[in-house]
């Protein structure tokens, strides 16, 4: 067998009609069926309408009333969570203000203990600190002690 038995070429069909402008080249345009006049003739009859089922006012009401529940009973979930949790609330920013106050006084008294640490450890200062601390004066000091005289 040969490859041209296989390969044969497509012949054009009869009943389309080939367009010789460049946009109608992509697909083969048909002639029509029918003619204007015929399809104005017949006559279809218009597709019926379904009627839409409506729910019964009393299914309305029922579920609006529902609703209205639902969120009542939401509303004062929250209202009384709210109100239970707002004493919590003030208790603990009472005891964040009484911490912040400790926080404060200790930043003080931390802040004078590394003065005194410095000082100690200067040794422009070592003397005054070995005075301070022993209560001894060196040899060409004197002890003033100031006394408070009454004229009378």
């Amino acid at each position: 067998m040969s490859a041209s038995r296989h390969f044969q070429p497509l012949a054009p069909q009869p009943s389309l009609r080939v367009a010789r402008d460049v946009n109608s080249l992509r697909r083969p345009v048909r002639p029509p069926t029918q003619s204007p006049t015929s399809r104005s003739t017949k006559h279809r009859p218009a597709p019926r309408r379904r009627k839409k089922q409506r729910p019964s006012r009393a299914g309305l009401a029922a579920e609006t009333m529902l609703k209205l529940l639902v969120n009542g009973v939401l509303s004062a979930g929250t209202i009384f969570t709210l109100t239970s949790l707002f004493p919590y609330y003030w208790a603990q920013q009472a005891k964040l203000q009484e911490v912040r106050q400790q926080v404060q006084t200790t930043e003080l008294e931390v802040m004078g203990l590394q003065e005194d640490f410095n000082r100690s450890f200067d040794p422009s200062q070592a003397q005054s600190v070995m005075q301070d601390q022993s209560g001894l004066l060196a040899p060409n000091q004197r002890r003033v002690v100031l006394t408070n005289q009454d004229p009378n």
